[in-house]
């Protein structure tokens, strides 16, 4: 009786020759057969691949939805200029992708349509971002001893002027005294 693995409709793409060295800026022969698939399901010379579905398909973006949403707010900037979601993107141009706060910017080297792994969508493009800025120093948390129960409103009030909350909860409290 044949396993599953023995059957041909996997769906998965052809395993790379072994004899055969990998090209030059290729790091595997798993990464290579996943580009050789991911470029057999893109467009072909000369076509192009709309600007929220490539953002989506190099996982610059999570979702597809959201790349149109960020192209619509204005979020995306192909060569400098504002584009919409279905805005046709060739071999070579420049994307601006602003999100969180950071902008992210990325020259197209190869154009795809569907979402492939990180190994593979970063062989698509040439990452030309500036370095993400330093993570603030966030205070930790005061920690309790075990068992040393709920703090009290002493412990709280003591707990925010270290963290330097103090005004809010003076505002709380008028708040809730106003009639």
């Amino acid at each position: 009786m044949a396993s599953e693995h023995d059957e041909g409709g996997s769906g998965r793409a052809a395993a790379p020759q072994y004899g055969v060295a990998p090209a030059a800026g290729t790091p595997d022969p798993k990464t290579a057969a996943a580009i050789a698939a991911a470029e057999a399901a893109g467009p072909q010379s000369g076509e192009s691949v709309r600007v929220d579905s490539w953002i989506w398909a190099v996982r610059l973006i999570k979702t597809r939805s959201l790349g149109a949403t960020a192209c619509r707010g204005g979020h995306v900037r192909v060569n400098g200029e504002r584009v919409k979601p279905a805005y046709s993107l060739r071999v070579g141009d420049e994307v601006r992708l602003r999100q969180e706060g950071r902008e992210r910017v990325v020259v197209v080297k190869r154009l795809i349509r569907k979402r492939v792994g990180a190994p593979v969508a970063v062989q698509c493009y040439v990452d030309n971002s500036p370095p993400p800025p330093p993570r603030e120093a966030v205070a930790p948390a005061g920690i309790r001893d075990r068992g040393a129960g709920r703090p009290t409103k002493r412990d709280r009030r003591e707990m925010e002027r270290l963290r330097g909350l103090e005004g809010l909860s003076g505002s709380r409290r008028d708040a809730g005294s106003r009639p």
